[in-house]
């Protein structure tokens, strides 16, 4: 591609730059009779990403990493277009993503997701056939008549067998239908890939064979990926890079194994402490303290600071920068300020 070549190799494939993301409720009937007479009700607002910076070299694969509710599928969701951002710009090879740019529809092709269930995630009254082989003849990818042929070779890519291509997704198991998302994306040719916990549903045998397979892809296709999941040993088998996220702000990031073996962040020690050692007499058990805030009313300051043992007063007013701590590493902790 000449827009490769002409690309400088520092600029990264995809940037974030301060990306926010907010979701409103509207307000129902009840509530809005009642702003009418003069009662002070706001709309439920959620700020599911606050201010992240993300960039993911071509290549690379990250791993995002955070409890449950911290903003991981939304910013996924962010980072290939599937959801505007309240505030912040997307880049794609150092170019805006913009809605009104002429190369949008082809830049956003490089671009896919692989979502969580996929059962949900496929059309139960479409064939694969149909499933895989729509988005590259609506995309003019292929002719209409190379459809049966593209789809076998995409199936065949991922494991499949092509003769199973006229069946529906209830016809299949979990990791087949797994298998049949995978080829979905593949087929109009990204160059990037967000994985969103795209391995959970399934069984721990079946998910070594998916792991295997993103990887064989990746080496084959050139891809780069954002793999999102809780499971940190997944995480730190196949990504180059670790970003951790807490509240809808990302609170470390580094190359992963050193992440693994020097935290910085507080909450990164302890997401690491719970996952323990698997060597006989090693593994320390700590939990976490506290429940995670409601992200409709996040604690003020540093948004770990009511779970965190080293908060100080500072913590509570004011939250901190991420800030570099070393190569390719940067963390968001007030200690790194006063240097305990």
């Amino acid at each position: 591609m000449a827009e490769t070549a002409a690309t400088p190799p520092s600029v990264p494939l995809l940037e974030l730059k301060g990306v926010s993301k907010r979701f409103v409720a509207p307000l129902d009937v009840a509530t809005r009779i009642a702003r009418a007479v003069g009662a002070h009700v706001l709309p439920f607002a959620v700020q599911a990403v606050d201010r992240v910076d993300l960039a993911i070299a071509e290549g690379e694969v990250v791993g995002l990493v955070g409890e449950s509710g911290c903003g991981k599928s939304t910013l996924g969701r962010l980072a290939v277009g599937l959801l505007a951002p309240s505030e912040g710009e997307r880049r794609w090879r150092g170019t805006l993503c913009a809605e009104s740019d002429p190369a949008a529809r082809e830049r956003q092709l490089k671009m896919q997701m692989i979502f969580q269930d996929p059962f949900a995630s496929l059309n139960p009254r479409m064939t694969v056939l149909d499933i895989v082989g729509e988005a590259p003849v609506a995309h003019g990818l292929i002719a209409p008549r190379q459809r049966i042929e593209y789809v076998g070779l995409q199936l065949n890519r991922v494991g499949l067998d092509p003769t199973l291509m006229r069946r529906y997704p209830h016809q299949f198991s979990g990791g087949q239908r797994a298998r049949i998302g995978i080829a979905r994306a593949l087929a109009v040719k990204p160059e990037f890939l967000v994985c969103d916990e795209s391995i959970a549903a399934l069984d721990v045998s079946i998910q070594a064979q998916i792991l295997n397979l993103f990887m064989d892809l990746r080496a084959a296709l050139n891809l780069t990926y954002l793999f999102i999941s809780h499971n940190l040993r997944v995480v730190r088998h196949l990504s180059d890079r670790v970003v951790i996220m807490y509240l809808g702000r990302v609170v470390e990031s580094g190359p992963t194994e050193q992440i693994f073996a020097a935290p910085n962040h507080p909450y990164t020690r302890a997401l690491l402490t719970e996952l323990g050692s698997l060597e006989p007499g090693k593994r320390a058990f700590v939990p976490i303290q506290g429940e995670v805030a409601s992200p409709l009313a996040p604690p003020e300051g540093c948004h770990f600071h009511p779970r965190c043992p080293y908060a100080m007063d500072v913590c509570r007013i004011r939250s901190p920068e991420l800030r570099p701590i070393g190569p390719g590493r940067a963390s968001a902790c007030h200690l790194n300020e006063t240097g305990a």
